[in-house]
Order: C-alpha cells, then sequence, then structure tokens
C-alpha cells in the first residue's frame, strides 16, 4: 500500500490534531466542572448571606415597628412589623431550602427560628395585646425593664455563628476551586508537551524517511557527474514519492552504467584494432576482446572472399564438424549476412559443435551471429558461442562495433591489396625490364626513361588510391564522430530533463518547508517557545541549504551541457567594495577577523560583464575564504591590469591548501581531502561553478596557496569583452532585458510613499496551485497583510473562479505546473479568450530551467518568481503590481 509523502505529513498533523482535541476536550470538561463551582460559589453562598442579612433586618424591624406601635399606637407601626414577620418567615424558608446538604447549619437555624418565635410568644405578643387593651402604664413598667434587649441579641449572635460557619464553608470552596485551578494548570502543561514530543517524534520520522533517501540521490548524482562508481543502487523501503523517486533514480543508473559499458567496450576494441595491417591478427584480437566483454567461450571471424565468407581466425575454435567457408543464405551465419541483422539464440540444439578444452568438450547453451557492414554491406561476420546467456547489453556492444569494424577490416583490406599489387607491379617491372634487355640492349637509356616514367605513374596511382582511402576514412569518421555527439546530446539533454524533474519535486514541498518554517521562526503570535523557536530556525536553515545545494547542481548542469546564459550590461565597479561591505561586514565582524577592501584608482567606473554572474563569483569566493579562516582575516585588492582586464584577488589568512590539490579543488564534488569536509561541510561545487562562470564572462581563476599559509584567488575578466561574434538578434536580447530589469527596479522604487497596509488591505487575491501546502501557507501569510483569498486547484478551476466570482480579482498568483490546465495555458487564455489585461500575474514555479521566465511573459505573465518563495520577495513583486 502507497503511503505518499503528504499522506504522512497530513497524519503527522492529524495526530497532532487529535492531541490538540482531547487536550482541549479535557481541559474544556474541567473548566466546565470548575464554572458549576464558581456558580454555586456565587448563586448559593452569597444568597444565604444575603438571606441571612435579611432575615436579621426583619427582626429588627419587626422588634422597630412593636415598639412603635406599643409607644405611638399608630396602626402604620403594626402594619410594618406584620409585614416584616412576613418577609422573615419567607426569607427563613427560602434559606433553609439552600442549605438542605448541610444538615447542621439547618440545626441552628431551626432554633434561631425557635428563638425568634420564643421573642414573638413571650414578649412581642403580650405587649401588642397591652397595647390593644389600653394598658400604657404595664408597658412602661415592661420596657422600663427592658426584657426583649437578651432575646434579639442571642438571635443576633445565632445568626452570627451561622454566618461564621457559611464562611467558612464559602473559603473552603474556594480553596478547592484554586486547587482545581493548580490542577488544570499542570495537566496543560503535561498535554502541551506530550503534544510537542508527538509532533516532534512525527516531524523527525518523516524528514528521516525524506532526507536520507535525497542524500542517497544527491551521492548518485555526484557519481554521473564526476564519473564515479555507478553501480550503487538506492533501496527505500517506504512506499511513498521517496521510493518512485529513488526507483527512477536506479533506472538511470542502469541506463547510464550500461551506456558506460558498451562505451568501454567500444574504446577498449577500437584501440586494439589499431596498427594492425592483416587480417589474421586483426580476428584474433578482435574475437579476444569480445569474448573477454561477452563472456563468449568459442568465436570464428569470417571474412568476405568474393561470393563466399572465408574464416580468418578462431577464439577456442575447434576444426570437428567446423566450416571454413559459407555463402549467403547458408545457415544462420549466411542469412545474418543477407539480413544485416545480429542473431541470437539462447538454446543451441544438440548438433551444435561443442566446445574444446583439455579435458573434454562442454556443450555450448547461446550462439550470437553478428554481420560486419561497411557502406551497407556485409563484408565479414563474427560467430561467438557461450555457457550462459547472452544479454542485450552484448547485442548493443556488437550493433555498435558493426560499423567501426567494417572501417577497420575495409582498411586493412585496401592495405593488403595495395601490398599485393605493388608486389605485383614490382614483379612486372623485372620481367619487362628483362625482356627489354634481351630484345634491345640499344635502346637501354630509352628503356631506362620508361621504367622511370612507369614507376613514378604507379606511384601517383598509389598515392591516388590512399588518398581516396583516406579520405572515405575521413568522412567515416565524422560521421561516426557526428553520431557519438549526437548521443552525447542526447544523454545530457536526458539528465538535464531528469535534474529539472527532480528540482520540481524537491522545490515543491521545500516550499511549504521554508514558508511555514519562517512564518513559525518569525512567532509573531509569542505562541512558541524559545526552544520550539530555534527548533522553527534550525529547520528553515537546514531547507535553505538543499535549496542552495539543489541550485548549485542545476547551475553545474546548465554549465556543462552549455545552456547557462549570461546577459552582458554595463555595472557600475565602484559598487563592488559596497557590495563586498554590505555582504560580508557582519560575517567579518562575528567571526573576530579584519575585512579590508583595496581599489585602485585606474580601475573603470564602469566594466561590461553579466553582474549577476559576477557576484555569484565574488560571493562564493569570500564565503569559502570565511569558512577556512579563523584567525587574521581577508583582504580584497581590485585593480586594472594590462590587457583591459579587471584582476580581483581575494587573499585570505586561513588553512592554505596543499600544491597537489590545487588543481582537483576546481573539480565538482571535491574539497582539499576528507578532513576538510567532516570539520568545514560544503558540496565543492562552489570553486567548480566559479570557474565555469569566469570562463563565459571571458575571463579565469588561478590559485597562489601553500598549506598553513593562507590562499589568494584571483579573478581576471576582461573590462570590455569582445561581443564581435554575438549576432544582432542578441544584443536586441541583452538590451530588452536589460530594459525590464530596469523597469522592474523602477517599479518597486516608485512603489516604496504606500505602506504594506495601504496596498494589501482590502485587496482580492486568486491563488492557483494544485498542492494544498502552498495554498495553505500562501492564503495564510496574505490574510495575515489583510487580504481577501480566492483559490483553485488547476488551470479550469481559475477560470471557473473568474467567471462565477462575485469579487473583482486585483491579483493572480498562477502555478505553472498543473494537472487538467497548466499555468502557461491558463493564462493565454485569461489574456486571450476572457480579455482581461489589467489583472497583474505573477508566475510561480519550482521547475527554474532555462527559457522558463520567457516562456511565463510570453504566456501572459506580469512577473515570474521561482519557488521556494520567500515570503518578503512575493510581498515585494506583489506591491509593485498592486501600486501601477
Amino acid at each position: 500500500m502507497k503511503i505518499g509523502i503528504r499522506n504522512k505529513i497530513l497524519f503527522g498533523y492529524g495526530v497532532i490534531l487529535v492531541c490538540l482535541i482531547v487536550s482541549i476536550l479535557l481541559i474544556s470538561n474541567q473548566i466546565s466542572q470548575m464554572q458549576k463551582q464558581r456558580n454555586f460559589i456565587i448563586n448559593h453562598d452569597i444568597q444565604v448571606f444575603n438571606l441571612t442579612g435579611q432575615v436579621e433586618r426583619s427582626l429588627l424591624e419587626m422588634q422597630t415597628g412593636q415598639r412603635g406601635y406599643a409607644i405611638t399606637g399608630n396602626a402604620e407601626y403594626m402594619n410594618a412589623y406584620e409585614l416584616a414577620g412576613t418577609h422573615l418567615d419567607d426569607d427563613y424558608k427560602e434559606l433553609y431550602s439552600l442549605i438542605s446538604d448541610n444538615s447542621s447549619q439547618q440545626d441552628k437555624l431551626r432554633a434561631i427560628k425557635a428563638s425568634i418565635d420564643n421573642w414573638v410568644t413571650e414578649t412581642s405578643d403580650p405587649v401588642i395585646k397591652l397595647k390593644n387593651n389600653g394598658r400604657d402604664q404595664e408597658i412602661q413598667r415592661f420596657y422600663a425593664q427592658n426584657p426583649d434587649a437578651g432575646a434579639i441579641k442571642s438571635v443576633r449572635d445565632q445568626l452570627e455563628t451561622f454566618k461564621g460557619t457559611e464562611l467558612n464553608l464559602t473559603k473552603q470552596r474556594a480553596a478547592d476551586l484554586d486547587s482545581q485551578n493548580l490542577w488544570l494548570r499542570y495537566m496543560m502543561y503535561g498535554l502541551l508537551l506530550l503534544t510537542a514530543i508527538v509532533a516532534i517524534v512525527i516531524g523527525m520520522a518523516i524528514s528521516k524517511s525524506i532526507v536520507s533517501t535525497v542524500q542517497q540521490v544527491i551521492g548518485n548524482i555526484k557519481a554521473m557527474t564526476s564519473g564515479g562508481d555507478l553501480s550503487r543502487r538506492l533501496n527505500v523501503r517506504t512506499k511513498d514519492e521517496i521510493k518512485e523517486l529513488a526507483m527512477a533514480t536506479n533506472r538511470l543508473l542502469d541506463v547510464m552504467e550500461e551506456r558506460s559499458w558498451v562505451q568501454t567496450g567500444i574504446n577498449q576494441v577500437n584501440n586494439q584494432n589499431q596498427g594492425i595491417s592483416s587480417l589474421e591478427p586483426l580476428g584474433e584480437t578482435f574475437l579476444k576482446n569480445l569474448a573477454d566483454f561477452t563472456e563468449s567461450a568459442m568465436g570464428a571471424f569470417y571474412v568476405k572472399d568474393g561470393d563466399v565468407f572465408v574464416k580468418k581466425a578462431g577464439y577456442a575454435f575447434g576444426t570437428e564438424n567446423a566450416k571454413e567457408t559459407f555463402s549467403y543464405g547458408d545457415g544462420l551465419a549466411g542469412q545474418a549476412a543477407i539480413d544485416k541483422k545480429v542473431v541470437v539464440v539462447n538454446d543451441l540444439g544438440a548438433d551444435y559443435q561443442p566446445v574444446s578444452s583439455a579435458m573434454g568438450n562442454i556443450k555450448a547453451k547461446s550462439l550470437l551471429v553478428a554481420p560486419i557492414l561497411y557502406k551497407s554491406n556485409a563484408i565479414a561476420v563474427i560467430e561467438l558461442s557461450s555457457f550462459g546467456e547472452y544479454l542485450p547489453k552484448h547485442i548493443e556492444l556488437l550493433n555498435a562495433l558493426t560499423e567501426s569494424m567494417g572501417l577497420t577490416i575495409n582498411s586493412v583490406l585496401g592495405q593488403m591489396k595495395i601490398k599485393r599489387l605493388l608486389a605485383e607491379s614490382q614483379a612486372m617491372t623485372e620481367e619487362l625490364q628483362t625482356q627489354s634487355e634481351e630484345l634491345q640492349t640499344q635502346s637501354e637509356e630509352l628503356q631506362m626513361q620508361s621504367e622511370e616514367l612507369q614507376m613514378i605513374n604507379e606511384q601517383l596511382e598509389s598515392r591516388s588510391e590512399d588518398a581516396e582511402d583516406k579520405s572515405k576514412e575521413l568522412e567515416q569518421a565524422k560521421e561516426e564522430l557526428e553520431a557519438q555527439a549526437k548521443q552525447l546530446m542526447a544523454s545530457s539533454q536526458y539528465k538535464s530533463e531528469f535534474l529539472a524533474n527532480m528540482s520540481h519535486e524537491l522545490r515543491t514541498p521545500l516550499n511549504s518547508i521554508l514558508i511555514l518554517s519562517e512564518m513559525l521562526a518569525e512567532n509573531t503570535g509569542k505562541k512558541l517557545a524559545s526552544e520550539e523557536q530555534e527548533f522553527a530556525e534550525i529547520i528553515h536553515s537546514s531547507g535553505q541549504d538543499l535549496l542552495n545545494l539543489i541550485d548549485e547542481i542545476l547551475d553545474l548542469s546548465k554549465v556543462e551541457s552549455g545552456k547557462l546564459e549570461v546577459h552582458f550590461g554595463e555595472v557600475n565597479a565602484a559598487g563592488i567594495p559596497e557590495y563586498i561591505e554590505r555582504n560580508f561586514a557582519h560575517l567579518a565582524a562575528q567571526k573576530g577577523l579584519y575585512l579590508k577592501i583595496d581599489k585602485a584608482d585606474e580601475v573603470p567606473d564602469l566594466i561590461y560583464t553579466d553582474e549577476k554572474r559576477l557576484n555569484q563569483i565574488i560571493k562564493n569566493l569570500l564565503s569559502n575564504a570565511f569558512k577556512f579562516t579563523s584567525h587574521g582575516g581577508i583582504t580584497v585588492s581590485i585593480d586594472h591590469v594590462p590587457g583591459n582586464q579587471i584582476r580581483l584577488a581575494v587573499t585570505d589568512t586561513g588553512i592554505g591548501i596543499p600544491k597537489d590539490k590545487h588543481e582537483i579543488i576546481f573539480e565538482a564534488f571535491q574539497q582539499g581531502d576528507g578532513a576538510t569536509v567532516r570539520k568545514y561541510g560544503g558540496t565543492g561545487l562552489g570553486l567548480s561553478i566559479c570557474r565555469e562562470l569566469a570562463k563565459l564572462l571571458g575571463g579565469g581563476i588561478t590559485l597562489e596557496s601553500e598549506e598553513g599559509k593562507g590562499s589568494t584567488f584571483t579573478l581576471l575578466i576582461p573590462a570590455h569583452p569582445d561581443l564581435s561574434g554575438i549576432t544582432e538578434e542578441q544584443k536586441t536580447q541583452y538590451e530588452a532585458a536589460a530594459a525590464a530589469e530596469l523597469k522592474i527596479v523602477q517599479d518597486k522604487s516608485d512603489a516604496d510613499s504606500y505602506t504594506e497596509q495601504d496596498v494589501f488591505e482590502g485587496r482580492n487575491v486568486l491563488i492557483v496551485d494544485d498542492d494544498h501546502r502552498n495554498i495553505y501557507v500562501l492564503e495564510t501569510a496574505l490574510k495575515n497583510v489583510g487580504m481577501n483569498v480566492l483559490t483553485a486547484e488547476n488551470g479550469q478551476k481559475c477560470l471557473e473562479v473568474l467567471q462565477s466570482s462575485a469579487k473583482s480579482v486585483d491579483l493572480i498568483l498562477m502555478d505553472i505546473m498543473m494537472p487538467v490546465m497548466d499555468g502557461y495555458e491558463t493564462m493565454q487564455t485569461i489574456r486571450g479568450e476572457y480579455q482581461m489585461n489589467d489583472v497583474p500575474i505573477i508566475a510561480l514555479t519550482a521547475k527554474a530551467m532555462k527559457n522558463d521566465r520567457e516562456k511565463c511573459l510570453e504566456a501572459g505573465a506580469s512577473d515570474y518568481i521561482s519557488k521556494p518563495l520567500k515570503i518578503e520577495q512575493l510581498l515585494s513583486a506583489m506591491r509593485v503590481w498592486l501600486t501601477k
């Protein structure tokens, strides 16, 4: 069952999401319980205190109403007394029901009610009866004794005791709530830690499954580009896109290994055949080499002589039942001569001649018959037999050798014919000379002159034949070289396409990795801990290193195939020191090194070169200098030398390079030694690319270094290279490219009086991409700056969105490599059929090969950005087009 990288990542996110959901549910449940307890405290305890106070107030109001009525006889006091009594009964009942879960408090409350009822019965009601009967003197005597003060005080004391108990219960409930709150905090920390551990484990497992195979692919690519071991194969257990990449790489290695084997065989056979001037040793040498390469046990070499083929050489060839000659159509060999095709039989019958050895005869299993062609005619036939089976590569080797071997055999036959004719001519000359001497001795002088003329004529005829044969051989060699050149071009094209497709497949997931890790590292919401933020920065740095490696391999491939373009234009030489200072001063300060830049006055202010490639060379040379220098510093000197050349020398006080390594470090994937690789890292591509770029700029790079005493890399480029060989069309292209770059720079400069909020806020952007990871990343980033985001997963969906959306689209981000309808066709339809010429379209692609930018602009793109994207770069380009 195939589980893709996308599904693995989605599974990892799903596990993390489940952990987060479970954590949220547990925390939510605990918070709900705490909320209930909090509400209980608020609704229960506070209400208990309120009702207790109301009971106490009602009691005091009853006392006040009773005394007011007893003193004044006013009925309003009596009404207040009765109303307070009613309220007291109602509040008591409600309070009693609230504390139904606490029997001891209910007992206290019943005691309080009994005291109040006793006060009413024993004190209050008798006074009221005395007032109703007009017995005021008894009332005065009653109040003089103040009999109800103690009863009221006793009730109030009981109420205070009751409230104190309730207060202690409230404090206990608050303490329990605090304890639960602390437990909830610990539980949150534990769940967050568990989620982080799960995320890290899943991330490491997925990244390991990807990176390990990518590293093996890189190792095999190094072997392909540097002539290394092609026998190693990738073994991937996972069933995902990485395994498909490994299988594709293994198939490519199989093809390249077989081609290498065939080419080695061709070279060895041709080299062994050089200098041989007769058929027998030529056939024996040819058969021996073929037997070694094809693992044959026996062989025979037949050459055409008139209408038959005659055996001229054999390899372990017995005489029993063996033919010395055969004709066209006679057996497999004769039929192969007619068909001019290689014949293979991997299951020989019982009648086939056995292979002889000192210990007896051994039955062969397979037979191979190959015609040798010259000008599309069979001039020789080779028969080989083996104990095993003949493989396709053996047949391919023989097919490749038939034409070149035909040339060799024809050349040997020509030489033999010339020798025979020369011998016959000499014999005839001697015979004629003898006859002439016998018949006419007096004409010796005339005869001698005739002989000299005849010899001269024969020499001229011989030279003419030699010249004709040489011309034919040269023509044939030219055709062969052209065919080999075509094969090399096809191989180079296959490798370039493979590297381009590999770049696309690697850049697509890298785009999400780099952007998401960058967004995490920025920690805008301050949600990540410092260690997690550091993890994100490490992920982003590692992804950037992998991207740089991919770019370097692609650059090297373009250089090797001659597809790397240079665009010459005017470059401000005075800005070179500023470029160096801006990019490397902070690095020098960080490592505690000095950085000294000397520019001679005679250096012209303007030079004519490719500024991008020049800066790439300078950056690589200085990066190497800082990498291998731990004390002292780096000096950069720029001056003008004879020949109208600019010399830029980078001198460091670093580890230096042994003299026997001065050439090897300029080769791809090479460094000084293994210790250098382990200590300082790197791929060994930088200097190789620098040297090739310097050649494209019309110059070169030299090295002066001694181990332990630092190094000096010197770049020499012409200040004004010779462009006489460039066509007018190329000059027009260079001028158009320069004008386009200048316009983009001016547009970006014009987009600086606007702020991001003014440019992006409320604008509508349509993202067209078949990779949901890229859509998620871009959608998140663009929503953060205030944009409204629409999405489509291919070109057809994009057109449907443009037709159906009620919102006007202000800008389109268009991926190129998509199913159903790709970016090129979609942009052509938008510009042509839909006539939407005012909407900016920024093309996004992960292939990043030659002419991609021109193809995108021709299809209707306004701008072009290669993946992986940098958010700031994308926002900058969008800001330019949204402000126009």
